[in-house]
């Protein structure tokens, strides 16, 4: 209930209801909403200019910021996996591709090794998530530098298989002549009697008798580098080289098959059984070349005999006779 005024009415000695007219009403009404609203908008304003109140937009953004955060933690748990894959890789390449591959392993070091110098995430500091931001980053380019260094690692794998599969068929491994074709093995690697001077001296290699004209066959992989009988002593003689310091040497032939240059694969003929050069009786010559070093070839039968047939022909190899040549 509205109150009422009063005025005093001097002249009659009462008090007397003050009465409104209509625009005193209006006019009052007026000031009153035009004056609600001034305030009401300057309040607006003050409080919009404050940290009380977001903005939709503010609103919007802070929501924005909100998810990245989400995608960022969540990136990063990716990452844990990543990094938890990569590493058993890394150890895999180090203890069992690069041992069986005689590889040198990569050190962690070098695998993980972050960026010195300057600080190369300076224009991410400054925000609320700045420390996440960064060490995402941080980890997302060491990551990205370990998998160049593994992708390096497995390409040099990858080469060294080959070239260990190229060695496997390369090395000499069979005999140049077959057991079925020999008399017998005349003469072994070592010191022997000399059959022209009858002295003892050094014979490097071993000496296979058989007919003359016996197939003789290349006992690895490899491209032919001699094949004539300018070599003093030897006759007709071949030179193979296999690769990975392996050269095999084939004399005293009746008939050469090859020619220099010609590539030829383990078991192929290369000529025949002889008695030419400085020969005592048909037979054939063979010695074995590792590095420029000449090695006695009885350790690398294994690709061509059973175990009681090499252990034999050690027996044989191992007696210090008489040489053919």
């Amino acid at each position: 209930m509205s109150k009422t005024k009063y005025y005093f009415d001097s002249e009659n000695l009462e008090f007397v209801p003050i009465k409104k007219t209509l625009v005193q009403r209006f006019y009052r009404l007026s000031l009153f909403l035009i004056s609600s609203i001034i305030i009401g908008s300057f309040i607006t304003i003050v409080l919009l200019n404050t940290d009380f109140i977001d903005t939709p937009k503010e609103l919007v953004q802070a929501r924005e910021i909100d998810n990245y955060e989400l995608q960022l933690r969540v990136l990063n748990k990716k990452l844990d996996q990543v990094e938890s894959t990569l590493a058993n890789i890394e150890k895999r390449d180090n203890n069992l591709y690069r041992v069986y591959f005689e590889a040198s392993p990569i050190p962690d070091e070098q695998r993980k090794a972050g960026f010195g110098g300057v600080n190369r995430y300076g224009y991410l500091e400054g925000y609320e998530s700045s420390n996440l931001i960064v060490n995402t980053t941080e980890r997302v380019d060491i990551l990205t530098k370990e998998l160049v260094i593994q992708s390096k690692s497995l390409d040099e794998i990858e080469l060294l298989a080959k070239n260990k599969e190229s060695l496997l068929t390369s090395i000499p491994t069979i005999q140049p002549v077959n057991s079925s074709d020999l008399k017998r093995m005349a003469s072994g690697y070592g010191y022997r009697i000399d059959p022209f001077t009858k002295r003892r001296t050094m014979h490097f290699g071993m000496d296979f008798s058989a007919k003359t004209g016996t197939p003789v066959y290349a006992t690895g992989d490899g491209k032919i580098m001699r094949a004539d009988n300018r070599a003093v002593g030897f006759g007709n003689h071949v030179r193979i080289d296999h690769g990975f310091g392996y050269v095999s040497i084939y004399a005293h032939m009746s008939k050469i098959e090859v020619k220099r240059g010609y590539k030829v694969k383990r078991g192929d003929i290369i000529g025949y059984v002889g008695n030419t050069g400085r020969s005592f009786a048909p037979h054939l010559h063979y010695e074995i070349v590792k590095d420029g070093k000449k090695i006695n070839p009885i350790n690398f039968y294994s690709g061509s005999l059973s175990p009681s047939e090499f252990k034999k022909l050690v027996e044989l190899a191992s007696q210090e006779n008489q040489s053919l040549d």
